[in-house]
């Protein structure tokens, strides 16, 4: 297969202004939390656009008015079928620098909340498969773009395609890689650690039993037992096993003892590890703790707000055989358009990839355009350059996953 052959029939079917277009357009339609329908919005103006450039596409309902759109680029049934992910939601706007849905287009970046999270990598695969159906290029696979819902909170639509029993052999979920890709990434729990005390006059402390006093202990236990412990548990593909103390909260004014204290646990876990062993390590500091100390009581529990919404369902890690042919296929086409070989990025958050991998059984890498640290920023931006070159690698990852009649 002539990757450089491809490349240039690739790039005369679509053009730079319609991809910043598209981009814009996205970006100008508010998909947050705090918007009535969320994604809704967005979803129909995909669903629209596809309709009316002769890609076939489907509304699929997931909760309330919100829904996933799927599209469909069908192939001779010959091949390889490839799924193309992104997630249609974008966190608020928060305090930004810049209008978040202005959608500004300045010295070849465009700004705005959602520019590189992740409508700007969307733009890029609907995209490519739009230059696909213009070129003629007759694919012996099928590819399926699944726009969903909610990722940035309980993952609703990736879910939903799960559920669905929609198949795949290999899936590409878009979030920004800056040339790199991702084959794995660290599990994510979060906990809640309810330390409890007694109330009692500050002038009198000796009456009471300070939570918080009993909670700066813990800390120091865990940090003495636990930190040790982790960093010796290491993934080559997701990198090592951590945790951060993200809040604590207790007490209601200097001169009460404080009858309550809450410390909340970020905790990004490799394979080998599971929820039960996450919280069982903790469970066994709390318990040591209450052995040396009748006073100590604390009870340890999932945060809610970082449950999915199917119960059945984790934040697990991802992790890829590098031999996969989604793997190869996507390292094959950054390499045919960076001209150097791509490196395998550990730093990602959680992603949807996990859910593809773990729950639908679908090989599953990371990578799309711009640079992860503008995501959630206040200058939020992606750069013209980089959406034009995704099309190329997708594109080339498609042709070599999917396969192309008559090559």
């Amino acid at each position: 297969m002539n990757f450089t052959e491809l490349k240039s029939l690739i790039a005369e079917h679509f053009t730079e202004e319609e991809l910043i277009q598209l981009t814009r357009e996205l970006i100008k339609i508010p998909s947050h939390s705090k918007v009535k329908d969320r994604e809704r919005e967005v979803a129909l103006y995909i669903h629209e656009f596809c309709r009316r450039m002769g890609l076939e596409s489907e509304l699929v309902p997931v909760i309330d008015q919100r829904m996933n759109v799927i599209v469909r680029l069908k192939g001779t049934g010959e091949g390889k079928t490839l799924m193309l992910n992104g997630h249609t939601d974008t966190v608020p706007p928060y305090e930004m620098d810049i209008d978040p849905f202005a959608a500004e287009l300045k010295d070849g970046y465009i700004y705005g909340r959602g520019a590189v999270d992740m409508k700007g990598p969307i733009a890029s695969m609907l995209i490519t498969m739009l230059a696909i159906k213009r070129a003629g290029i007759m694919l012996k696979g099928d590819v399926i773009f699944t726009g969903v819902i909610g990722e940035e909170e309980k993952s609703e639509g990736t879910e939903a395609v799960v559920k669905s029993g929609l198949k795949a052999d290999g899936a590409i979920v878009g979030e920004p890689s800056n040339y790199e890709y991702a084959i794995g990434h660290r599990g994510l729990e979060w906990l809640e650690i309810e330390i409890k005390g007694k109330a009692a006059h500050g002038g009198v402390p000796e009456l009471g039993i300070n939570a918080i006093e009993k909670a700066a202990r813990l800390i120091i236990e865990i940090k003495e037992k636990l930190y040790p412990k982790l960093r010796e548990r290491f993934n080559p593909k997701m990198g090592p096993s951590v945790m951060n103390f993200g809040v604590i909260r207790g007490g209601n004014q200097p001169s009460t003892v404080a009858d309550k204290c809450i410390i909340q646990i970020d905790r990004r876990y490799i394979t080998g590890e599971t929820v039960d062993s996450i919280i069982g390590e903790y469970q066994q500091i709390i318990d040591d703790l209450k052995a040396k100390d009748p006073d100590f009581h604390a009870e340890i529990k999932r945060m809610p707000s970082n449950l999915l919404l199917s119960p059945e369902f984790d934040h697990l890690p991802l992790e890829t055989d590098a031999g996969d042919p989604i793997v190869i296929s996507v390292k094959n086409g950054i390499k045919e358009v960076i001209g150097r070989e791509p490196e395998i990025t550990k730093r990602r958050g959680w992603t949807d990839a996990a859910l593809l991998s773990n729950y639908a059984g679908i090989p599953t890498v990371v990578f799309g355009p711009g640079d992860i640290s503008y995501s959630h920023s206040r200058n939020e931006r992606v750069a013209v350059k980089d959406l034009v070159n995704a099309v190329k690698i997708y594109f080339l990852a498609i042709a070599q996953f999917c396969g192309i009649k008559g090559y």
